[in-house]
């Protein structure tokens, strides 16, 4: 099928659909994904799509504003609208035990936190089993939005015994980094890895839509004397992160 009987308004006005632009828009979204319209391919005109649609151009243009809210499309002065380039996936290892902060770095890319949560409370049985706590020892939590670029990327929700961290508000950009000062940084780790499609609040802190595939990353790290030392939740953007994990042949 080609774009223009795509967006033979036929197929898709639904008098429940709620207003035009936004089942314009929506529909321009289904040729992206059906790989109608390609990254970096110019959008049809205004007056083409008011044409194929039969649609007036206010409301043409109202659904093209949309989608470049979104970021799927972006507008060059003088040139027109055209598909946004596919954002760049980052590859992590899962052989080695670092930071956020770290890996970016060693990307060239630079590192921004917005704090969601970060104080001393009571443990969650999940916390208590994990860490290996007393059911009346408290711990420290820091929930933060973990951005590259200015994009974000991830969401991290730490939790730590007080002996291991006593101040949470002592963490101002990594938390390896902090942990290393007091020679308590993380030597090995335990990880789970599973997808999930993301809430609409978790959905909204990373900008991307309710429903969006993401990667749910549980980690248990230990110190050298093997004390639990963190048990992280996190939050992955689908598709911005590749995990990759090196195998050798079992003897």
């Amino acid at each position: 099928m080609n774009i223009s009987a795509f967006l033979a308004r036929e197929g898709w006005d639904r008098p429940d659909g709620g207003p035009l632009y936004l089942q314009l828009s929506e529909r321009l979204s289904e040729a992206v994904a059906q790989g109608l319209l390609t990254p970096g391919a110019p959008l049809p005109p205004e007056r083409e799509i008011a044409a194929l649609t039969g649609l007036s151009r206010v409301t043409v243009r109202k659904a093209i504003g949309r989608l470049v809210e979104e970021g799927l499309v972006v507008q060059k002065q003088g040139s027109g609208s055209f598909i946004a380039p596919p954002a760049p996936q980052l590859e992590q290892s899962l052989s080695r035990l670092t930071s956020f902060t770290e890996d970016m770095a060693r990307r060239g890319l630079s590192t921004t936190t917005r704090w969601l949560d970060r104080g001393v409370y009571l443990p969650s049985p999940d916390e208590v089993v994990a860490l290996g706590l007393s059911s009346d020892a408290s711990v420290a939590r820091l929930a933060r939005l973990r951005m590259a670029d200015g994009r974000p990327m991830a969401i991290e929700r730490a939790a730590l015994p007080l002996d291991i961290l006593p101040d949470p508000g002592a963490v101002e950009v990594s938390l390896y980094g902090t942990l290393a000062e007091t020679g308590l940084r993380p030597v090995r780790a335990l990880q789970r890895i599973s997808a999930v499609n993301l809430g609409r609040d978790d959905a909204t802190t990373l900008d991307v839509e309710a429903g969006t595939a993401g990667l749910r990353i549980e980690r248990t790290s230990y110190l050298a004397d093997g004390r639990v030392a963190e048990f992280t939740r996190s939050l992955y953007r689908g598709d911005a992160y590749n995990f990759v994990a090196e195998l050798r042949l079992a003897r």
